[in-house]
């Protein structure tokens, strides 16, 4: 019977130690529209990325030797097969920079170039992608047709290897004028931490503005309203954009944008980590 429990416990053990959190693995979650997808073609200087700074690929991409659920070193493009640079990015690079070299960075993308934030709305989902385009549709099917559920399912795995940190958005171009949209945002942070039984206190929620009106936006009125969030969600950052170089159709960032804006992320969130280093 000894014997018996001995090799029970040793079982149980090793079984743990498979699937044990790395307090030193911080994991951020990233979702939202074209932007936090990526627009921009990424350069060379994108390529070269530190090992601490890891992607879990959403979806499956033969053509980058990816696999759904695992885990790979954050070269471009970070969220589905052929997207391009994001702020998810230089969020990484320089979270890392600014982080004891003990802690590594993962990070999940899951974003739908073109959707309005209901698509992420586990309730209401569904019946936003039946009046969706075809051409929406298509990048929703990549995530299974449920781009929240499969944000969630990635978040789960994730949460066997790390400790989930912060949760970055940027969208709202597509819900430009909604002065509902805090409170729709709210309702898929809070099932977000409910279904990952996370705590808003210690996973914030770093919202970034749409192209800025500095530089033309087309959709800079948006900035107003996402504005708003902190007072409806009381740990949500608003990361701004002004100065952020943008493409000819000043509605998504350029390779440059890109890189200023996941800084600017990055920055925000080591401060809130207790990591200042700017």
């Amino acid at each position: 019977m000894k014997i018996r429990f001995a090799a029970l416990f040793i079982t149980l053990l090793i079984s743990h130690s498979i699937v044990a959190q790395d307090p030193n693995f911080y994991i951020f979650l990233c979702f939202g529209q074209s932007n936090m997808e990526g627009n921009a073609q990424f350069e060379t200087q994108d390529t070269t990325v530190s090992n601490r700074f890891m992607v879990m690929e959403a979806v499956d991409c033969p053509n980058l030797n990816r696999e759904k659920g695992k885990w790979y070193t954050a070269r471009p493009p970070l969220c589905r097969c052929y997207t391009g640079l994001t702020p998810v990015d230089y969020f990484g690079r320089s979270m890392i920079a600014g982080l004891p070299d003990s802690i590594k960075v993962g990070v999940i993308n899951v974003s739908v170039g073109g959707c309005k934030i209901e698509l992420f709305d586990k309730d209401h989902y569904a019946a936003y992608i039946s009046t969706a385009p075809d051409w929406l549709r298509k990048m929703v099917a990549e995530y299974g047709g449920n781009p929240y559920g499969r944000l969630l399912e990635m978040a789960k795995r994730a949460q066997q290897a790390g400790i989930i940190k912060g949760i970055l958005l940027h969208q709202g171009e597509s819900n430009t004028g909604d002065t509902t949209w805090p409170v729709k945002v709210k309702i898929v942070y809070d099932n977000l931490l409910s279904d990952l039984q996370l705590s808003s206190a210690a996973v914030p929620l770093l919202a970034g503005e749409v192209v800025n009106a500095d530089q033309g936006g087309i959709c800079a009125s948006m900035n107003r309203v996402i504005a708003a969030l902190p007072e409806t969600i009381f740990n949500a950052h608003v990361i701004s954009s002004a100065g952020c170089s943008v493409a000819a159709d000043k509605l998504h960032f350029n390779a440059a944008g890109y890189r200023m804006l996941g800084v600017r992320y990055a920055d925000k969130m080591l401060s809130l980590l207790g990591h200042d280093y700017r």
